[in-house]
């Protein structure tokens, strides 16, 4: 996990960072949710157990600070305050975007139409998508809200536990009443940080499936003119020939999506279950905590700043990562394989940008970069090539319906072995009927217990 969620503070944080001019804060150390600490520089010096107890003036400028920031939180709306973040993404992209005009939003609906026709040839899967949108950067943080609520829940819920876990039961015992607040004050900085990193996200993104799967609700294929607008400038390709390649991918990830009920919930389940893997290392913690002069405001910044609050990385957490990025190298490759044979031979720039958005999406760009900020996870299709490749071999040895096919259950799809080696895996004779092998799979009967005396006489 190279990008820490919500505030967790990275170990090779650059000493020389200027926290005012570059984050907007004022510099002091931050808490792990990223609030301040009190008491000015350091901040730290009327924390319990320092030379003189509590500074109550201090005490007090924090509690108001608090009541101010807490005044904005809605109890028991879990561990994000996504109006927060919403208002706040919203706020930093009114600078840059605009409006989009009614030739924007005509020319998407046209792409897609247009997009829509050429894919009928290419795959089984009919049309996902009932409607065909252009969004701006702020509609498209709208829109997306409710998935990243998905999204983010489990694993901010999972890093507020883990770290209210970790306090020693000192710490826990002098903060009293303001343990019980840690949960709406993670609301607040998970909500801000979630916020800044939509803003960027949204002003990167094309479509609404650019991340891998669609982020707005209901069967809308959506693309973002003004951003493909800015892509195509580094392109040497008409932007009409863009805008149509884009509809294609998005329009593609719609007809898998709307034809493979249980996509989506297993790309969710992945990331639950990448986040019920979070822990932060208590020993590590203490350990540090005791080193610590409660004295000494610098030891404290540097002790916050050092990874303190950094969690660790399990191997079931590496587990689920491995299978939600195997998964993603499916959909993307699948995309991939559909829009080529879609628009080869109707877009002379087809090859082209099949190869600009394969090296955007496999090697991660600013969206993925921003993304891994937002979510903790970098959801990059790491094998999309060999995907790719291996849903080619599949149309060309059994044809679309074959293809498609192996999207009925999930114990069909391939593995990340599979990917490792595209060919064996498509002249695998076990494979050679997916329908037939899923039902042979439903009819065999569960296996015996041999110590099972039921069994034994039988």
């Amino acid at each position: 996990m190279s990008n820490l969620p919500f505030g967790f503070g990275p170990a090779d944080r650059d000493p020389d960072d200027k926290g005012d001019e570059e984050r907007g804060d004022s510099g002091a150390p931050q808490g792990p949710f990223g609030f301040g600490l009190p008491g000015g520089v350091g901040g730290v010096g009327g924390f319990p157990g320092g030379a003189g107890g509590f500074d109550m003036s201090q005490l007090g400028q924090m509690l108001t600070q608090l009541g101010q920031m807490l005044s904005q939180s809605k109890p028991g709306s879990g561990p994000v305050n996504y109006d927060l973040a919403a208002q706040l993404a919203r706020q930093q992209l009114a600078a840059t975007t605009s409006s989009l005009t009614g030739s924007q939003r005509a020319a998407v609906v046209d792409a897609v139409k247009l997009a829509e026709l050429w894919l009928d040839e290419a795959t089984e899967f009919p049309a996902g998508a009932t409607t065909a949108q252009g969004w701006s950067a702020s509609e498209w943080v709208d829109a997306s809200m409710p998935t990243w609520k998905r999204l983010c829940d489990p694993v901010a819920q999972r890093m507020a536990g883990a770290w209210v876990e970790a306090l020693p039961e000192e710490v826990k015992a002098a903060a009293g009443p303001m343990v019980a607040m840690l949960g709406q004050m993670g609301g607040l900085a998970f909500g801000s940080q979630l916020g800044q990193g939509l803003a960027k996200l949204a002003a990167e993104v094309l479509t609404s499936t650019d991340i891998g799967f669609p982020v707005g609700q209901g069967r809308v294929a959506a693309l973002l003119p003004e951003n493909i607008e800015r892509f195509t400038k580094d392109l040497d390709r008409p932007a009409s020939e863009v805008l149509i390649f884009l509809a294609a991918r998005e329009a593609a990830h719609h007809r898998l999506f709307a034809h493979v009920p249980w996509l989506s919930e297993r790309l969710v389940g992945a990331v639950e279950e990448y986040a019920r893997g979070i822990k932060v290392d208590t020993a590590r913690f203490e350990e540090l905590a005791r080193g610590i002069d409660p004295s000494n405001p610098a030891a404290i910044e540097e002790a916050m700043q050092g990874g303190l609050f950094e969690p660790q990385t399990t191997p079931e957490q590496k587990a689920a990562l491995a299978r939600l990025e195997t998964l993603l190298a499916l959909i993307e490759g699948w995309v991939d394989t559909v829009v080529a044979a879609a628009v080869g031979g109707r877009l002379p720039g087809a090859e082209a940008l099949r190869e600009t958005l394969r090296r955007r999406r496999a090697t991660g760009g600013p969206a993925e970069q921003t993304f891994a900020t937002v979510v903790g996870l970098e959801l990059r299709p790491r094998k999309l090539r060999a995907a790719a490749e291996l849903w080619r071999l599949l149309g060309e040895q059994r044809g679309i319906h074959g293809r498609e096919a192996l999207w009925a259950h999930p114990d069909l799809i391939p593995t990340a072995d599979d990917l490792d080696d595209p060919a064996a895996f498509v002249a695998r004779s076990d494979a050679a009927d997916p329908i037939a092998e899923l039902e042979k799979l439903a009819g065999e009967p569960a296996p015996q217990d041999p110590e099972d005396p039921e069994n034994k006489n039988s």
